[in-house]
């Protein structure tokens, strides 16, 4: 996977996959399921999940397209995601401090 030169790639496709797991696991889901509904791998689900698979703007649609949700929705998220965890971040730096 390549990533930005600060990180903020990488941080976002794994926020982004543990959206989707999140999603996945409140419908109730297997990732096959979510596979089959969104005429994907279920091993590219996984990698998705994992942030091993950065997903195509097309991936993306059909994603949120199962899931009932727009693409921005799907996307944002993975960018909530991500920001919660830079302030979790933030805060145990502060507390080690």
């Amino acid at each position: 996977m390549s990533e930005g030169g600060d990180g903020v790639a990488s941080a976002l496709v794994q926020s982004f996959g543990i959206g989707v797991r999140q999603l996945r696991e409140a419908q109730g889901w297997s990732q096959e399921r979510l596979a089959e509904n969104s005429n994907l791998n279920r091993s590219y689900i996984g990698e998705i999940e994992r942030g091993c698979a950065i997903a195509s703007l097309v991936t993306v649609e059909k994603l949120a397209s199962a899931l009932k949700l727009t693409p921005s929705a799907l996307v944002t998220r993975g960018e909530a995601i991500s920001q919660m965890n830079l302030v979790r971040g933030i805060k145990l730096m502060a507390i080690a401090c």
